[in-house]
């Protein structure tokens, strides 16, 4: 009977997972992640391995790929373009290792060859006298779609080869394997452009790359930054082509096409083993989504010797990383309140390994964000994950909704105290406008005493939510008013832990004016802003004095930031603040920045820069300080009254928009050599 069960479970298997190929390969609209694919071929797998009569030829074990579309002409393809077994682990490599190596003694003396497993869509090349005659995608590994137009539009692609080295002697027809796909800065440029259009945007750079080549107009292909790496030589005749995969590689280089800079040679299996562990690493620093490294025989001759388990050759495996991008179900959505009074949704999900990770909340950003992706209570979602940061929503996977799925409507009411939110004009936050509501407290004490602001050391959001649980504070004033007997009322809290915190808090008296100004939360108002202000009033009862009209005559600061500086210190509970602050001495005075204000040769003076990517040097608290001392101004944001642009690793989109307004991009070692001169 168990056998009869588990039988049916295998016939169902087949069927499931060859519809997910369908959704993949055809459609190019997957309705689970590659990480919960891999799981149910994995199962799969186990159970012909167990039952190897069950087999049937139905079963996407047996098939090199999938499906075609009828809407492009089929190809037939010169050799099958197949797939790879895949690994998960280090210790299915050495197993891998182990069952070659009894097959052909060579493997204990053959070199490797490390790819990078690029998540985009295979293509076929075919080159006729060095002439591109068809580009064709991978389709079912025999037969392809005939796609040539639209490849015809990817600058990478050479139209003619050799383009490098024109000595090359080129066979009279060559058929080269690549990958289309789109570096992460390009996807993210590309969705910002449709936001502005108010048209849909894409869910992520695979989907975008694999869309963009089905499209039937080559305009519209032309329009997107498509990229290629090749790596493969399918077949070649009349003329030679090297013997390993690293000269290949590099004789595909040579002939001008695009190879991954990632790809790795190692000189035997035990460095090969060593260099595997690093590439968890190298994919966080890649433009480009990663989901594997592809482990490659370095001798061809040997790989093809080796023959084939199945359809998946033995000379090559593919160590699949855990997936940063996976599907789960949406179970609820969820309030924070920020400091600010800001209302911040998030997702609360069925828990699901992510980036090597359970994850079981994303932040989805503000309430607009959900209207406009149509997001429901219910809905089977695709979440991301890259690196360390906070997974967040992609959107929902709309094709397979039941209906029973919710509409969520966004609440006119703060969660927490109950008090009407608001909306301001323009822009797309919601608030909280009572300041005495608990959750703001929180974060408002939490932001207060923050390294950026007071910097009062020992007391985080653990201790902080203690102290207004069990209500020893009002506002951020009091915590000058606590004693070491209310601390002793808290839990974990003895004489020494106590006597550290009230000490901390004393020593925050003696930060400067700015840091201050910073510490009181007020809206739009950060680091920067804060210095700024406090160079232009001596306290912070002038500022209290000052108007509308005052703040926005200040260079940088706009209506909507001048407003709300003013309304800050308009309100009551705030003027009350900051005269319990001064009764508790905490009363910085401005002191001028001798740099920027007494030194006309201050290295930085008059200068405007915007620091994006990460510094070798300096963390970015540091980087700002640097440049205050020095008599410049650091802003978030380019403009043509930026100066230059300090550009670390990984700068992002504003050193593009920077090389696109003709603005200075400066690198780190070069802004040290010219501006750490002694004066």
């Amino acid at each position: 009977m168990e056998e009869d069960s588990l039988k049916t479970k295998y016939v169902e298997l087949i069927r499931e997972i060859n519809q997910h190929n369908y959704q993949y390969h055809v459609l190019d609209q997957p309705i689970i992640s590659d990480g919960e694919f891999d799981r149910l071929l994995q199962e799969l797998r186990r159970i012909e391995e167990a039952h190897p009569d069950w087999i049937s030829s139905e079963s996407p074990t047996q098939r090199v790929g999938s499906f075609v579309l009828e809407k492009f002409g089929k190809v037939t393809h010169a050799a099958p373009v197949l797939s790879l077994a895949n690994a998960f682990s280090e210790a299915d490599v050495k197993s891998w290792l182990d069952r070659i190596t009894k097959l052909d003694e060579r493997i204990k003396y053959a070199d490797f060859v490390l790819e990078p497993k690029i998540d985009g869509l295979t293509v076929v090349l075919t080159y006729q006298n060095g002439i591109l005659v068809q580009g064709a995608t991978r389709g079912d590994g025999i037969i392809g779609e005939d796609i040539t137009p639209n490849i015809r539009t990817i600058r990478s692609i050479p139209l003619k080869i050799p383009i490098k080295n024109q000595q090359i002697k080129v066979p009279e027809t060559l058929v080269v394997r690549g990958e289309v796909f789109m570096f992460n800065s390009d996807f993210e440029e590309l969705n910002a452009e449709l936001e502005k259009k108010g048209e849909k945007t894409w869910l992520n750079p695979r989907n975008t790359a694999a869309g963009s080549l089905r499209q039937l107009n080559p305009e519209i292909t032309a329009s997107r930054p498509l990229r290629i790496y090749t790596y493969q030589v399918l077949s070649y005749s009349g003329g030679e082509i090297p013997k390993t995969q690293w000269e290949l590689l590099e004789y595909l280089n040579e002939l001008g096409f695009p190879v991954s800079p990632a790809c790795v040679y190692c000189e035997n299996a035990n460095q090969m083993l060593q260099r595997l562990a690093p590439w968890k690493e190298t994919r966080q620093k890649l433009d480009y989504d990663i989901d594997g490294v592809v482990i490659k025989i370095n001798d061809l001759q040997i790989a093809a010797e080796l023959g084939f388990v199945g359809k998946d050759p033995r000379g090559a495996l593919a160590l699949k990383f855990p997936a940063m991008e996976v599907t789960t179900t949406l179970e609820n959505i969820g309030i924070n309140i920020g400091r600010t009074g800001v209302l911040t949704p998030y997702a609360i999900f069925e828990p699901v390994q992510c980036g090597g990770v359970v994850v079981k909340q994303a932040t989805l950003h503000n309430f607009d964000f959900i209207r406009e992706k149509d997001i429901r209570i219910g809905d089977r979602v695709m979440i991301k994950r890259a690196g360390d940061v906070i997974p967040y929503v992609i959107g929902p996977i709309v094709d397979i909704r039941t209906g029973k799925e919710q509409v969520y409507e966004a609440p006119d009411q703060c969660p927490v105290c109950g008090q009407k939110v608001e909306k301001l004009p323009g822009e797309v936050a919601v608030y909280c406008v009572n300041n005495a509501c608990p959750a703001q407290l929180i974060r408002n004490i939490e932001h207060f005493a923050s390294r950026g602001a007071m910097d009062i050391n020992g007391l985080g959001i653990k201790i902080v939510e203690q102290i207004v649980s069990n209500h020893l504070i009002n506002d951020i004033a009091d915590l000058y008013q606590l004693k070491k007997a209310d601390l002793l009322t808290l839990e974990g809290f003895g004489e020494k832990k106590a006597e550290n915190l009230l000490q901390a808090i004393e020593n925050s008296k003696q930060q400067s004016l700015g840091r201050l100004i910073n510490a009181l939360g007020i809206r739009d108002v950060g680091e920067v802003m804060a210095e700024m202000l406090a160079s232009h009033f001596p306290d912070l009862s002038a500022l209290m004095e000052a108007d509308f009209h005052d703040f926005i005559m200040l260079e940088g600061i706009g209506p909507n930031i001048a407003q709300a500086i003013s309304d800050w210190f308009d309100q009551p509970t705030n003027q009350k603040i900051i005269q319990k602050l001064r009764d508790a001495g905490v009363w910085p005075k401005s002191v001028e920045n001798k740099a920027s204000n007494e030194d006309e040769n201050a290295l930085l003076a008059g200068k405007i820069i915007v620091v994006t990517g990460t510094l070798e040097r300096f963390s970015r608290d540091e980087i700002k300080e640097f440049i205050r001392q020095k008599g410049g101004k650091s802003t978030e944001s380019v403009s043509q009254k930026t100066s230059f642009v300090l550009a670390g690793e990984n700068p992002g989109s504003k050193k593009s928009k920077a090389l696109e307004l003709g603005i200075p991009v400066m690198s780190e070692s070069e802004f040290l050599e010219r501006y750490t001169r002694q004066d």
